[in-house]
C-alpha cells in the first residue's frame, strides 16, 4: 500500500524536523514492502531540510502539486501562465499586500522578519530572495497581509486560480489552476482509491478524497467531511501516529510493485 504524508502539523511537529521516531516508522512500513510518498505545501527545496538525507530520493509533491519529485530529480514543475500572473501582481499592488512567492528553487519575500511563515522558510540557506521579476516560472503565492485582505479573496474569486485559506494566520495560499496534491500524486502513477493519506488542513482535501483510507491530524472543519478518522492533536500525537502506522501497516497488503523488487 502507499502511504502519504502531509508534513506540517502532520508528521512534522513545532517547527523542527520529523523525529527519528516516525522516520525509523516510516521505513518499518518500507521494509513490509510499502511505499512511502511525501505531499506538502512547501516547495521541495523547504522539504529537504525537515527530512533526513536518506529520504531525500523518496518521492515527493511540494508546493501543493506544483512541483513533483522522484528519486531526488524534480521531474515536473507547473507555473501560472502569464495572463493570470499579472492579474494577480496587480492585486498585490492594489492592496499592497506581503508576499511570499516561490519559484522552481528560488524566492520573493516581502513580509516582516517577525512572520511565522519565516521559521520553515528555507532553513538551510539553499536557495534565494530574490526580486519577484527575477522568478520564472512561479509556482506558488502566499499572500500575508494586506490592506484589505477582503477585497483580495473576492477578486481571487474572479481569477482562474486555486485558493486555499490558512485560517489560524489569514494568509492565502494560491496555486495555478488544476494544480493540488491530488493532480501531484496522479503523475507519480498514484491511483485512486489505491492509497493511505494523512493531513491536517485544507489543502488536503483532494488527496483525502481520493484515498482508501484518510487520517486528519488534529481538527480542521473544511477537512473534517473527507477524513475518515481523526487523530487528536496533543502531547502524545508521535507515538498515537506511530500505533496507527503500525496498525494499518499490517492490516493493508503491501504494494505490488514493492513486492516484486
Amino acid at each position: 500500500m502507499k502511504f502519504v504524508f502531509d508534513l506540517d502539523g502532520t508528521i512534522c511537529f513545532r517547527g523542527i524536523p520529523v523525529s527519528d521516531k516516525i522516520l525509523n516508522k516510516l521505513e518499518q512500513l518500507v521494509e513490509q514492502g510499502h511505499e512511502v510518498l511525501f505531499a506538502s505545501a512547501r516547495p521541495i527545496r523547504d522539504l529537504l531540510p525537515v527530512l533526513h538525507e536518506r529520504f531525500h530520493h523518496y518521492s515527493m509533491i511540494g508546493g501543493n502539486g506544483a512541483i513533483v519529485a522522484n528519486q531526488g530529480k524534480i521531474i515536473s514543475t507547473t507555473g501560472f501562465d502569464e495572463t493570470t500572473l499579472s492579474k494577480l501582481k496587480a492585486l498585490i499592488n492594489m492592496y499592497d499586500v506581503t508576499y511570499l512567492i516561490d519559484g522552481s528553487w528560488n524566492y520573493a519575500y516581502t513580509g516582516t522578519t517577525e512572520h511565522s511563515i519565516i521559521r520553515n522558510l528555507d532553513p538551510h540557506k539553499l536557495a534565494k530572495n530574490v526580486p519577484l521579476g527575477e522568478l520564472h516560472p512561479i509556482i506558488k503565492i502566499l499572500m500575508l497581509t494586506s490592506n484589505n485582505m477582503e477585497k483580495v479573496k473576492q477578486e481571487l474569486d474572479t481569477l482562474d486560480v486555486v485558493v486555499n485559506v490558512h485560517g489560524n494566520e489569514g494568509v492565502l495560499d494560491i496555486s495555478p489552476k488544476g494544480i493540488d496534491k491530488w493532480a501531484g500524486l496522479q503523475q507519480l502513477g498514484v491511483i485512486d482509491g489505491e492509497y493511505l493519506a494523512f493531513g491536517n488542513d485544507a489543502n488536503d482535501i483532494t488527496m483525502f478524497q481520493h484515498a482508501k483510507h484518510s487520517i486528519m491530524i488534529g481538527e480542521n472543519s473544511q477537512l473534517r467531511p473527507f477524513s475518515t478518522e481523526l487523530l487528536p492533536m496533543n502531547n502524545h500525537i508521535e507515538n498515537t501516529l506511530i500505533e496507527k502506522l503500525r496498525k494499518l501497516g499490517s492490516f493493508y497488503p503491501p504494494s505490488a510493485m514493492n513486492m516484486a523488487t
